[in-house]
This record gives C-alpha cells, sequence and structure tokens, in this order.
C-alpha cells in the first residue's frame, strides 16, 4: 500500500518549495495531495498559482504518513487556523513524519512541538523558535525523530532526499 504524504498550501507559500516536494514525493509513488482552507487558486511568493487537490475540510479526518509544510509567508497564515494547527500537532504526536522548510516551523512553534527538539528553520525565525524551546544551532538541516526541517530550497533537497527514505523504511 503506498504511503500518504500531504503538502500543505496557502497564499504566498514559497513556490519552490511546494512545487518540489509535491512532485518529487509523487515520483516516489506515494500518494501526494496538496491542500489548502478553499477550492481556488492560491499565488505563490514568487507568483506562480497553485490550486489544491482538496479542502482541509475534506482531509481533516485523513491520516497521512507525512504532512510536508513549505515556507514563505503561507506559515503565518496556517497559525492562525485552529484546525489546522492540531492536524499537524496530532500527526506529530502519532508519529508521523512531519517535514518543515524555512518559515515552516512557524507552524511548528504554534502546535507546540518544538520544546527540546532540533529544529533549523530561516534565520530570521531562530529567536522565535529558541523562545519556543526549540534546540537551535543553526544547520542546513535537522532530523530529530519524526521531525524533519531545513532552512531553504537550497538545503529542501536532502531534507527531501531524508523524507523520502523515511517513508521507505
Amino acid at each position: 500500500m503506498s504511503k500518504k504524504v500531504l503538502v500543505l498550501l496557502e497564499e504566498m507559500v514559497e513556490d519552490s518549495e511546494f512545487l518540489y516536494p509535491y512532485f518529487r514525493l509523487k515520483e516516489e509513488g506515494f500518494e501526494v495531495l496538496s491542500s489548502a482552507p478553499e477550492k481556488k487558486r492560491y499565488k505563490g511568493k514568487g507568483g506562480m498559482q497553485f490550486k489544491p487537490d482538496k479542502t482541509f475540510n475534506e482531509i481533516r479526518d485523513q491520516v497521512f504518513d507525512a504532512v510536508v509544510i513549505p515556507g514563505g509567508y503561507a506559515p503565518d497564515r496556517w497559525r492562525r487556523e485552529e484546525g489546522i494547527v492540531g492536524f499537524v500537532k496530532d500527526h506529530f504526536n502519532k508519529g508521523k513524519l512531519i517535514a518543515s522548510i524555512c518559515h515552516g516551523p512557524w507552524l511548528l512553534i504554534s502546535a507546540g512541538i518544538v520544546k527540546g527538539k532540533k529544529v533549523t528553520a530561516f534565520h530570521a525565525i531562530k529567536d522565535d523558535l529558541i523562545n519556543a524551546g526549540a534546540d537551535y544551532q543553526g544547520n542546513d538541516m535537522e532530523e530529530d525523530g519524526n521531525l524533519l526541517t531545513s532552512t531553504n530550497p537550497k538545503t529542501m533537497l536532502p531534507m527531501i532526499k531524508r523524507l523520502v527514505e523515511r517513508l521507505k523504511e
């Protein structure tokens, strides 16, 4: 049975951080869905437009093997949505893989899952992570249990490679 992966989508997502995981994970044969609050076109930070496969309400009761949280400014929107915050926290607590890129850890902070964990992110949110109790060392990529994080589109590549390995275990 194919592993199920969810890639979150919202306005001002970092284009490459949405596209690369979405298609790379499909290429590996995983069942990949994108989800956003509404079934409409969303404009990425770089100007590309994306339409989600499903709305968040359509998938909120499903369990995925992994959840990918792209960066850009989208994480600031997701962290305001109690349902999305709870969804990420629930998946983390169930031991499902959570992969977060760049500003994505803003959502991890709001979900309350970074305390005592090795987490990295774009340097601009370093203080947010430290204040939330994360072990932030400024590395390009971190892996702590079921949590994988990277700092930007370039460092996302080895993180997604590791996510693929973990999903195949």
